[in-house]
């Protein structure tokens, strides 16, 4: 059989992508062999540029790389301080005291900028800054290149090394567990804060994290989140797992993490490590400042991770979301589809605060106008399904009697222009169309629709249609009476056939079958329920 040119030059092509791809697995596995050699202990030195000019240092060889050795075995652990204060630290100490008692162990302080007064380390600790630099390659600034041992010990400053075998403890700890759900071992130190072992439940589409409190006391607990002062264990290869392996602070970044992973720590109450500076800042001023930067590092690492709400064990809030300053998390929405359901996620918990003070606030406006007002469309199946703004909606919607109007002064003279009220909110005639609008704030442009209707031949009509199915004309029976009922943590006034009223305007089993505003561009999977 001949073979024509074209079949020759193809069969050629096959069989050089399949050249390429047999050396390019072959390397892939000869980079894992390294890898876990090196977690082995294999003494191979590295020297990565430092950001700061000149040579980082050995992390291997006479003083890196090894933190426990055995039987013949390499080193195992590498000491990481991570997080420290420029004006005021214990590095150098802290250093020292490891290395006094164990001088083959590699230890790395970690920063996120060179520090500034420079801290001044003794001989086999080394300095590593995770910000990049221009002049530099990118492994000079990735701490993975860095830790060449089986497992990384995470120690806090001031900390203090009294019982040098306490590695073996840990790592026996740690092996222990196997291949389970315990990836990280921690013991706590004495004369600072006590360490508590908390629950921890990281729910992104709702872009909450919530702390409870654990059972704790026994040696072994297993948790999911440290608070306090504490040392920790992690394989490296765990720890280089994950998105952000040393963010700061250090134990939301980690636990966080770990948590969506389904990893858990274990805190035991013994071996222990001591604290030789209590406290640790000499100052109440330096204290301010810790707690100062503290706050905003939390605030940044959490809006990072898309968390806008932390939920903590004494019952207290930290919000980092939107306010009444600031604009609301989301823009313009398109198509009805907000942004954040693109990414599988919720309406904002701070967006569904603001919206539930500006319907309490206008709510309250109207009835002490006089204007008869109901819950209309989404609001109405939010308050059926959960008492409540459904989970992913954007605004609220109340339907008003147009000839009450003119009973509220907010709304009489909107013809032209907006009003600001007293207290900050914004009350306007809509661009869209012949309804009103009243904004959170000028900043934030949350907002509830008010819908005018008015009766004619006892059916609720408007002069003006919107685009959205569910805005129809309705029989007044509906509204008489207006029934009373839960919604966003009030009492408001809805039609008096929940059920038929929703079918007509959405359809039959509106209630029961949730539904994204617009399934063409994204549908809810109710699997996920």
């Amino acid at each position: 059989m001949r073979i024509s040119l074209c079949q020759g030059l193809l069969t050629g092509a096959i069989i050089l992508n399949l050249l390429i791809l047999y050396f390019v697995s072959r390397a892939q596995q000869q980079m894992m062999e390294k890898r876990k050699e090196l977690g082995r202990g294999s003494r191979r030195a590295v020297q990565p540029a430092s950001p700061f000019g000149g040579a980082l240092g050995v992390i291997g060889g006479e003083h890196g790389g090894m933190a426990v050795e055995g039987h013949g075995r390499g080193p195992r652990v590498t000491v990481i301080l991570r997080e420290f204060e420029n004006f005021e630290n214990y590095v150098g100490d802290v250093a020292n005291s490891f290395l006094r008692q164990r001088p083959e162990l590699p230890f790395l302080a970690v920063t996120d900028t060179f520090p500034y007064p420079p801290v001044v380390l003794p001989e086999g600790a080394r300095l590593l800054v995770l910000s990049p630099s221009p002049d530099q390659p990118p492994q000079a600034h990735r701490p993975e290149f860095h830790v060449q041992t089986e497992f990384v010990l995470l120690v806090p400053d001031g900390v203090e090394l009294e019982q040098p075998r306490v590695f073996e403890r840990l790592i026996k700890e740690l092996e222990g567990e196997g291949g389970g759900p315990v990836r990280l071992v921690a013991v706590p130190v004495l004369a600072r804060s006590a360490v508590q072992c908390l629950h921890l439940r990281v729910n992104l589409k709702e872009w909450t994290a919530t702390y409870s409190s654990a059972v704790s006391g026994s040696s072994g607990s297993v948790c999911t989140a440290l608070q306090g002062d504490a040392v920790v264990l992690i394989r490296t290869e765990d720890l280089f797992n994950l998105s952000v392996p040393l963010g700061h602070p250090l134990f939301p970044a980690l636990f966080v993490q770990t948590t969506l992973r389904g990893w858990k720590v274990k805190l035991l109450e013994s071996p222990y490590f001591s604290a030789n500076r209590r406290p640790l800042f000499s100052s109440a001023h330096n204290q301010w400042k810790a707690d100062t930067r503290l706050k905003e590092a939390t605030g940044k690492l959490m809006r990072s991770f898309g968390l806008k709400r932390l939920l903590l064990p004494e019952g207290k809030e930290q919000w980092f979301g939107c306010t009444k300053e600031t604009p609301r998390c989301f823009g313009t929405v398109q198509d009805d589809t907000p942004d954040y359901l693109y990414l599988d996620r919720w309406t904002p918990p701070c967006c569904l605060r603001a919206l539930r003070e500006t319907t309490k606030y206008v709510i309250n406006v109207l009835e002490s106008s006089g204007v008869r007002y109901w819950l209309e469309g989404g609001s109405l199946l939010g308050a059926v399904r959960h008492q409540d703004i459904i989970p992913w909606d954007y605004d609220v919607d109340l339907g008003i009697y147009l000839e009450d109007v003119p009973n509220c002064d907010h709304l009489k003279n909107l013809d032209s222009g907006s009003l600001v009220d007293a207290n900050g909110y914004v009350w306007e005639r809509a661009v869209e169309g012949d309804f009103y609008r009243v904004q959170y704030s000028e900043a934030n442009h949350l907002h509830v629709d008010l819908w005018p209707f008015y009766s004619r031949n006892s059916v609720m009509t408007k002069d003006t249609w919107t685009q959205h199915k569910q805005d129809v004309e309705f029989p007044e029976h509906f509204l008489q009476p207006l029934m009373p009922m839960p919604f966003a943590g009030i009492t408001a006034y809805g039609p008096n056939n929940q059920r038929a009223f929703l079918e007509l305007k959405f359809g039959e089993g509106v209630i029961e079958n949730p539904q994204y505003p617009n399934p063409v561009k994204k549908r809810l999977d109710r699997s996920k329920l």
